[in-house]
């Protein structure tokens, strides 16, 4: 690693500044992103969508995320990457918008469909965002004594607590308000944020360079691509009982149908996934305290990327054994299910933390909006993945087929991360 600036090495003012402004942005952008994910899956299970249908509603989500990530890269380091971040809270505030215009008296296929595609926008959105937010901290952080690790930790753990507050508020807008007056109030709110980023923004950022190829996104290193693998399958394993399954099996055990039931449902799911989010972002920005990544090497933070994925693997082994002792939903399996989950949300973090610091880690700053978006293309792959597996598996198999698919796919990313290594010729390519 790089070492320590002198002490009398003056700080950039004006990076961290820009720091600062993305943060800010980033954090508006994923606090309505968390808020209309609980909106669409609670207002559309009222409906009477069945699990699957309710995964179709978030798949063109996913794949506009892999779509937009695999050129995004391209587009930052082209056009830079302020243009990306406007473009990203721009176009949520457009699909927010979009959602209040959905007629209740459509046929279900008919809100299916359009429900995809306003979801498929804000996918676009939300991979502007968080690819340029992520790349700017390659290009900003202070490269000795473990900064970068701090600076993608805060900017990802806190993220992610934000985004916990969005599904919280999501369900308390969702029975507060109704489902139009919600995605109205968000994007007026997002809109007037957008607006005050745009004249306030700091200079620090690149703004893009002439000669950027489209080709130069697929990266030759072998470390990024095996990394990208494991990110594959790590948010395939959480999004299998995140997305649909969970929510759905505590709607079925909170609410008795009425509609104080359901309003008592869905203060209490988004409760839930509210502070599984903000665990997680918790743990994610503690990730460097606790790994003590200022003391450690590059090499000894990859060996670290494979042991705590293989720490994580015991978690759905073991709530897939309890599943298939259950036979109906009960007291101590839904108790065990969340104490199951918050752990796997702590473990997790510790792995999605380090993956993300890896990728900042291994590349270049000249390719990093390439690499980070060819990253994060194969996290949304894996989104996509878990998305569609978490419909599909608990319809077909329960709890029991959705915790066991989440056991599988955790061991496929410990064993992507096992391919991981220190040899400079692998990480520097």
């Amino acid at each position: 690693m790089s070492e320590a600036p002198a002490p009398n090495t003056p700080h950039r003012p004006e990076g961290f500044s820009a720091y600062i402004a993305v943060t800010a942005a980033y954090w508006a952008f994923m606090l309505t992103d968390g808020a209309l994910r609980m909106l669409v899956l609670l207002h559309f299970h009222t409906l009477g969508f069945s699990p699957v249908q309710l995964a179709y509603l978030f798949i063109l989500y996913e794949v506009a995320g892999m779509v937009t990530n695999i050129s995004a890269g391209w587009i930052a380091a082209r056009f830079g990457l302020v243009s990306t971040l406007y473009a990203g809270l721009g176009l949520q505030v457009v699909a927010l918008l979009a959602l209040g215009q959905l007629d209740p008296n459509w046929a279900i296929g008919a809100s299916v469909a359009y429900v995809m595609v306003v979801q498929g926008l804000s996918g676009v959105a939300k991979d502007l965002a968080k690819m340029s937010s992520k790349s700017a901290v390659k290009l900003l952080a202070p490269t000795g004594n473990g900064g970068l690790f701090r600076w993608v930790a805060v900017l990802t753990g806190s993220k992610n607590a934000v985004k916990g507050v969005g599904f919280l508020l999501g369900a308390a807008l969702l029975a507060g308000l109704g489902f139009d007056w919600a995605v109205i109030a968000m994007a007026t709110v997002l809109a007037l944020i957008l607006a005050a980023i745009v004249v306030a923004m700091p200079p620090g950022l690149p703004r893009g360079r002439k000669g950027a190829k489209f080709s130069e996104v697929f990266s030759k290193s072998a470390n990024i691509n095996w990394l990208s693998a494991a990110r594959v399958f790590l948010f395939g394993a959480r999004d299998v009982w995140f997305v649909v399954g969970i929510p759905i099996y505590f709607y079925a055990v909170f609410s008795d149908g009425s509609p104080e039931g359901d309003r008592a449902a869905f203060f209490l799911i988004g409760t839930f996934m509210a502070l599984w989010i903000i665990l997680y972002g918790a743990v994610q920005a503690a990730a460097p305290r606790i790994l003590k990544a200022q003391a450690r090497t590059e090499g000894d933070l990859i060996h670290a990327a494979r042991h705590w994925a293989v720490a994580l693997l015991i978690v759905p082994a073991t709530l897939s054994i309890a599943t298939l002792i259950s036979e109906a939903p009960s007291l101590w399996l839904t108790l065990t299910l969340v104490a199951g989950l918050l752990i796997f949300g702590a473990i997790f973090a510790v792995n999605s933390s380090l993956h993300s610091y890896l990728i900042l880690a291994f590349t270049r700053s000249e390719r990093v909006t390439m690499d980070v978006g060819f990253y994060y293309m194969a996290n949304a792959g894996g989104r996509l993945l878990g998305t569609l597996l978490s419909g599909l598996s608990y319809q077909l198999g329960g709890l029991a087929a959705m915790m066991i698919t989440a056991t599988i796919m955790v061991g496929l990313s410990a064993l992507m991360a096992g391919r991981l290594s220190a040899e400079p010729s692998l990480t520097s390519a």
